[in-house]
């Protein structure tokens, strides 16, 4: 039988009944099959066809699922051609025929190699599965290997790890007594997996998948598929689910995985499983999608991009990856601690027990016998080469040696701060899924409790009540122990994966961003080439992504006494303290930090002044710093040259500027923030901003045009991890002579903008979706808010938009001095102060205690969310804080 009419999405043009001979159970039988198949529409329209793609559904959805792909495919058609598709209702399911047969996995991957037989299916074939459909789908690719070009994957699972319970959802419905009434009798296996979908799943849709299976009589299928689940080896299907495993880990063709994290079944689990089968598997992560991501997602439209990107009419064999030529001879990053193994001067300083007598000091001798030890110890135990390793360590010696170890054997160290507050941790953690997590108790307590991934170690000894309670294997002490008496494995190579550091969620979800070790050997390069950093520079980090820095550059490093995920807990005092420790030269701290610093300044004594006076270089980096800032911190390092590098968590350092080129710029006529030139063989160019605020230009480097930055660097990031669509976003073709000298042609969309000035320095002008699109184009935030900040009233200020794309309007959101107790319409006083200090025309100016900024800069102003709550602010709505 065919889909009733008017299922909403379901074109009726695509819907075919095949009647196919059948196989195994079924032979001698004939079956009828419902398919969605867009090739026929494709056959009228006179266009070829490039390829197929077989897509299967999973229980208890039906070929409906892929109704978006199918009308895409001809959509998408033009003269060169078009992807047929052939959605499959399995044999039980959708509009199929209903037989009575039980379905073993087996069976199920005959029966679609009988369909395929019977439409003499021509190659080149990708597959694309969900649930249960991915299984088969993947049974499918492996026996008809002379067909297949690709495969792609929605959440599924193709191995359950032995001694872990199937998920909770599946246990329940095949419980005994509870199978038949839970997926045949009634509806409450299909209810449960709609109501998996997003809630913004109309009634309609939710009703057209239903349209199969109303009546016990049309349900069998899916009490079927329960119990065809193989829970133990025990089961007949547990056979054949083991083969497709094997015989996925062997397939070699491009493969695509988009996943939703948000699903209770085929969690984040069986997605590491597959991706370490097929690692070269491309694959995003759409955060707050779940089991259907289908549904919650453009699924369509990423599958047609990847299928033009990666198959292109179908190479023959899979795109090798990406390998960045070799600049130099290739030293690790543990280089500069290799060379100091011998030395028992000071390496690393732990100054969280307060004042210099506190102060934990380890040697070079000892911090590189601890990594022997830990980086032994571990590979002794099983983790491997590329095993992700998460750190929930606070910065000091023990998360030196572990990152060091870890990097030594080749692990990948998956950092993720604690700024990232509960929720930004877990998602992140969870996101890369890692096979060991080493922290404090406190990072243990919420692995355990939110269900963290890995092998859990303890940093430091617990009592055996509490490592039991958390789940805790071992301490990193017993893990040195063993490696006392073990050897390192081979060490990694350049193009080998050596970190995932994650953004700091203040443009969206933090994002894991994935290094080589070439990439972080080409930063450390960078940062002792332009610094001039040497063994005895010694250096003082109060910034959570260069804390670690130390040992590689081979010299000593001292973390003030702070807390690292909250840089305003910095104090003046502490980092004099810091200093004076480890007679540092150079001072790294972040924008908030700064800003606290000064503000306890006044608590220094006439020895801590001293030290500080013997600073030579101060940096602040992570928001652009505004030269008040430097002033004011300058006059506490007088002899030190101030220095605000820009970059970001996918390229560190990109290009800097300092204090006294800042002073020489005050007169010029650009707008924004000035961070320098480019750093080394780092480049920089501008694509222009059109009229609707797109930054759809020609990459260039003309001077005074306004558009996004792009950058290039030798220690730019390998790719955004499990992010496939982002990181393709975040890429941008440039002329083949925009390269450079050096440059391996590799470019990043920064998604800041702004423009080159004649000198070729670069300016920061704002982010691209906080552009204001007006009637007379495309207005930056970041001038006008320059300009209000200098009125005497404004101590912050914000300029965001109100009103309709194309006709926006600018509003002031300020901080006030003294502060405002409470959000509100700024005093006319301010607001005549406001407007007159800029030449932009502001139609409001509010004002608030505190703006929104990030958590682990405390500088990042959230402009996006100021828009939408001085939108309803001007609305007249009650409201509160922003």
């Amino acid at each position: 039988m065919s889909p009733p009419p008017g299922l909403p999405g379901l074109e009726q043009r695509f819907s075919r009944l095949l009647v196919v001979p059948g196989r195994g159970a079924d032979a001698g039988a004939d079956r009828g099959w419902h398919v969605l198949d867009s090739g026929p529409a494709l056959e009228d329209a006179g266009v070829p066809i490039l390829g197929t793609i077989l897509a299967v559904h999973g229980n208890p959805t039906w070929s409906y699922l892929w109704r978006t792909v199918v009308a895409r495919s001809v959509d998408r058609a033009t003269v060169a051609g078009a992807w047929r598709v052939i959605a499959v209702d399995q044999l039980e399911m959708g509009f199929s025929q209903r037989t009575g047969i039980h379905r073993t996995l087996a069976q199920r991957v005959a029966d679609l190699g009988a369909l395929t037989d019977a439409l003499r299916l021509e190659g080149p074939v990708v597959t694309l599965g969900h649930d249960w459909g991915g299984v088969i789908s993947l049974g499918w690719a492996i026996d008809h290997p002379d067909l297949l070009a690709g495969v792609m994957l929605l959440n599924t699972a193709v191995h359950h790890p032995e001694g872990v319970p199937i998920p909770a959802p599946l246990r329940l419905a095949g419980a005994r007594g509870m199978l038949a009434a839970s997926t045949v009798q009634t509806t409450a296996f299909l209810d449960t997996t709609l109501a998996l979908a997003s809630p913004r799943l109309g009634d309609e849709v939710r009703a057209a998948y239903r349209a199969p299976y109303r009546g016990a009589a049309r349900r069998g299928g899916i009490g079927g598929f329960v119990a065809d689940i193989p829970v133990d080896a025990r089961h007949e299907s547990f056979a054949e689910l083991e083969r497709i495993a094997a015989g996925t880990a062997r397939l070699g063709v491009p493969a695509l995985m988009l996943w939703g994290p948000r699903d209770p079944i085929f969690s984040d689990r069986y997605l590491d499983d597959l991706i370490e089968r097929m690692p070269h598997a491309d694959v995003h992560r759409f955060e707050g999608a779940g089991h259907l991501v289908a549904e919650d997602r453009p699924v369509a439209e990423a599958l047609f991009a990847w299928l033009d990107e990666r198959l292109d009419r179908v190479p023959s064999a899979p795109p090798a990856a990406w390998t960045a030529p070799p600049a130099h001879r290739f030293d690790p990053i543990w280089r500069g601690l290799e060379e100091r193994a011998d030395d028992d001067g000071t390496a690393v300083i732990d100054m969280s027990a307060r004042g210099d007598e506190g102060a934990l000091r380890v040697s070079w001798r000892q911090l590189d016998e601890r990594v022997r030890a830990i980086g032994a110890g571990l590979h002794a135990m099983g983790v491997k080469r590329g095993d992700r390793v998460s750190l929930l360590v606070p910065p000091g010696p023990t998360l030196s040696a572990v990152v060091y170890a870890c990097l030594r054997i080749g692990a990948v160290v998956v950092v993720a701060d604690a700024g990232l507050g509960v929720k930004g941790l877990t998602r992140a953690v969870r996101g890369a899924w890692p096979d060991v997590i080493i922290g404090e108790a406190p990072g243990l307590t919420a692995a355990r409790a939110l269900g963290w991934p890995g092998l859990r170690i303890s940093a430091s000894r617990l009592p055996r009540v509490s490592a039991a309670a958390l789940g805790v294997a071992t301490c990193l002490a017993d893990v040195a122990a063993l490696g006392a008496r073990a050897a390192l494995p081979d060490a990694p190579g350049p193009d080998d994966p050596a970190a995932i550091l994650f953004t700091s969620g203040s443009t969206g979800p933090a994002k894991g961003v994935a290094y080589t070790h070439g990439q972080l050997a080409a930063l450390r390069d960078t940062l002792a080439a332009h610094f001039g950093v040497t063994g005895d520079t010694g250096l003082v980090t109060g910034f959570a992504p260069f804390a670690l820095l130390g040992p590689a550059l081979g010299t000593r490093s001292a973390t003030p006494d702070m807390d690292v995920s909250a840089p305003r807990t910095l104090t003046a005092s502490a980092v004099a303290a810091a200093v004076r420790a480890s007679d540092a030269r150079m001072v790294f701290l972040s924008p908030a930090a700064v800003l606290n610093v000064v503000a306890t300044s006044a608590a220094l004594t006439p020895a801590d002044r001293e030290a500080l006076g013997g600073v030579s270089a101060f940096l602040s980096t992570g928001a652009p710093v505004g030269a008040g800032l430097l002033e004011r911190i300058g006059t506490l390092m007088p002899n030190a040259s101030a220095h605000t590098p820009y970059g970001m968590t996918e390229c560190l350092l990109v290009t800097d500027v300092t204090l006294e080129a800042i002073r020489d710029a005050a007169s010029a006529p650009d707008r924004g923030v000035l961070v320098g030139a480019p750093i080394g063989d780092n480049r920089v160019l501008i694509s222009a901003l059109d009229d609707d605020g797109r930054a759809t230009g020609e990459p260039g480097s003309e001077p005074g045009v306004l558009g996004e930055v792009l950058v290039s660097a030798p220690h730019l990031k390998d790719h955004y991890d499990r992010l496939w669509l982002t990181d393709r976003a975040a890429g941008r073709e440039t002329p083949d002579a925009a390269a450079g000298a050096g440059g391996d042609g590799r470019w990043h969309r920064t998604g800041d903008i702004g423009h080159l000035d004649a000198a070729g320095r670069l300016w920061i002008e704002g982010r691209l979706p906080h552009v204001l699109v007006t009637a007379d184009g495309p207005l930056a935030p970041v001038g006008p808010e320059q300009d209000i900040e200098r009125a005497d009233a404004v101590r912050r200020a914000a300029v965001v938009g109100v009103g309709p794309q194309g006709l926006r309007q600018a509003v002031a959101v300020v901080e006030t001095t003294p502060p405002a107790s409470r959000p509100r319409l700024a005093d006319p006083a301010v607001t005549a102060a406001v407007r007159q200090a800029t030449q932009t025309p502001i139609v409001a100016v509010l004002a608030v205690p505190a703006l929104p900024t990030d958590i682990r800069h405390n500088s990042k102003i959230d402009r996006t969310r100021l828009s939408a709550w001085a939108e309803r602010v001007l609305a007249g709505e009650t409201t509160g804080a922003p």
